[in-house]
């Protein structure tokens, strides 16, 4: 008989945003007549950059002639993209990163959820908490982790992040192999200095273990002293694999374009000690199991880094940073403690009750979804997240809505 991977069964009941869109339906069904204001998931709402739908148009009309149309590209992706990604993201900024190194993907989300496969089945992992789900969850179903007790998954290291800690969590006090961080933060917003990333990058180097670096959020650094890449710090290439999206940079969220940085010098080991490259590695899993990114949508990445895309792209994040601050300002001034909303497009709330309480009242009370906080991990209990992707006028709108109910 076929049998299934019985790892899927540990997971909790659902995930967290099916979570969300249910709680949300069944309100939307119960009160028809009221609009309700997404700040929850972090979607983008505004149109992709002008520069960049005209390179979308031109990119489809050269598929509709026969003297150039595009079959199969190379899975790594175009040389024209990932050598201006290498140029424009790294070494603009005095990272060392090459356009062979950098990996073309249809989302970040994709690629942290995949890395996982080059590891071994008894990799010791060490997760924030609060953290990105998809993190956990991509391990647990791998078969790393023991069952959910108590809301933790035996066998994983819990880094636990704090308002006292800023939500960098400390050094593991254990062992570990693999180490998951993420800057500008998802869920919390927090931001990391490059002497706090470089102790990470540090520790990963003297205990042989590699760091994935998640940084969908980069270009919401507006403050010249934090670190975009974490190759700005110096040892990285050697212990750290970073992802990187169009998602949120450049409204990418539907069209799918995100890429993966692994250096040639980044190395893991067999069971005898002897090292293996992981850019090789993955390589070899990309082009197994990905065909590559659709040549528009590549064409369409690439005008983000012309001087037009430049200053769209720019102007789409000051946007949202617009409506951070707005919502970080409100609710300060409501009473509540906040991280985030600075830098990144998220703020974390200290809601003074049980996160999905507080989820709940601002659903059925002002028609506002946001996210809870329980859903990121045990350390997220009692924190909210609200998002700024949204337009100006419904996050000013919402936060009418807010101040109604918690003034």
């Amino acid at each position: 008989m076929i049998r299934i991977n019985e790892n899927y069964t540990k997971l909790k009941a659902s995930y967290l945003f099916a979570d969300i869109a249910r709680r949300v339906n069944a309100f939307q069904q119960a009160s028809p007549d009221k609009k309700v204001i997404r700040l929850g998931i972090g979607d983008v709402t505004e149109p992709l950059p002008e520069a960049v739908v005209a390179a979308f148009h031109q990119g489809v009309d050269e598929m509709a002639s026969a003297g150039t149309f595009r079959g199969y590209g190379p899975e790594q992706g175009y040389d024209f993209l990932r050598e201006l990604i290498a140029k424009e993201d790294f070494q603009s900024r005095g990272a060392d990163i090459a356009g062979d190194e950098i990996f073309v993907s249809d989302g970040a989300k994709c690629d942290t959820g995949n890395i996982q496969e080059l590891f071994a089945g008894d990799t010791r992992i060490a997760i924030p908490d609060p953290v990105y789900p998809v993190y956990v969850d991509t391990n647990v179903m791998a078969g790393r982790t023991g069952a959910n007790v108590d809301g933790r998954y035996e066998g994983l290291v819990y880094l636990d992040g704090t308002m006292e800690n800023g939500f960098i969590p400390a050094l593991p006090q254990e062992p570990v192999d693999l180490i998951y961080l993420c800057y500008p933060n998802n869920p919390t917003g927090a931001t990391i200095t490059k002497a706090q990333l470089k102790a990470w990058v540090d520790y990963a180097r003297e205990n042989k273990a590699l760091i994935l670096f998640d940084a969908a959020y980069e270009a919401f650094i507006r403050d010249p002293e934090l670190p975009r890449s974490i190759y700005e710090i110096e040892g990285a290439r050697e212990v750290a694999i970073e992802f990187r999206s169009l998602s949120k940079t450049a409204g990418f969220t539907g069209t799918r374009l995100a890429f993966t940085v692994v250096p040639k010098t980044c190395m893991a080991y067999d069971s005898q000690g002897n090292a293996h490259s992981l850019h090789a590695m993955w390589n070899r899993r990309h082009t197994t199991k990905f065909n590559g990114v659709s040549y528009p949508v590549q064409k369409a990445a690439a005008a983000v880094y012309s001087p037009e895309g430049k200053a769209q792209a720019k102007a789409l994040v000051d946007h949202y940073l617009n409506n951070a601050a707005i919502i970080r300002k409100e609710m300060t001034a409501l009473g509540y403690d906040c991280v985030g909303g600075e830098n990144s497009p998220y703020v974390w709330i200290d809601g003074k009750m049980g996160s999905w309480e507080f989820f709940d009242m601002l659903l059925t009370k002002a028609a506002v979804v946001c996210t809870p906080g329980a859903g990121f991990g045990t350390c997220g209990e009692g924190y909210i997240r609200i998002s700024a992707f949204n337009s100006l006028a419904n996050v000013q709108e919402a936060m009418e809505r807010l101040r109604s109910v918690l003034k």
